[in-house]
């Protein structure tokens, strides 16, 4: 049976760095709900954030349901997770010194975030990329390390 993380251990653990999965809802009746791999942030008093085409299904389907999921896990055991859940606080373009620039180098070090960064400019994100702010209001999540000692 695994154990609740407290506040603190989840807050640690949304520190890391790993890839989320985020779902949001989809208006379309044919389709289930929109789920795909997103890089994204975590602090205890902005929220989540992440970055995406803005015209994407993924940011058309935030736009209109205005909240999402968020599922972050360990992919090794003992395993964890951690759901979260809120309605989006805020949206606006991308900043790429404010936003991307820390996110890339959080994911791919420092050279390699830069470069990608340069690139994601080049290729003219900053016209199509927004940023989406989540309140998280609803958690759950999951310890698995007493069920492997």
């Amino acid at each position: 049976m695994p154990d609740r993380m407290t506040r603190a251990e989840r807050e640690t653990f949304l520190a890391e760095v790993r890839v989320g999965v985020l779902s949001v809802e989809s208006e379309d009746p044919e389709r289930g709900p929109v789920t795909a791999p997103v890089w994204y942030d975590y602090s205890p008093d902005r929220g989540v954030t992440v970055i995406m085409n803005g015209k994407s299904r993924k940011g058309i389907a935030i736009d209109a349901a205005r909240r999402f999921v968020l599922v972050v896990q360990s992919e090794a055991t003992p395993y964890r997770y951690v759901t979260v859940e809120g309605p989006v606080a805020e949206i606006r373009a991308t900043d790429t010194a404010k936003d991307l620039l820390p996110l890339a180098i959080r994911y791919l070090g420092d050279a390699f975030g830069k470069e990608y960064t340069q690139e994601w400019e080049r290729a003219g994100g900053p016209d199509t990329d927004l940023v989406y702010v989540m309140k998280p209001q609803q958690w759950n999540t999951a310890d698995f390390t007493s069920d492997f000692s």
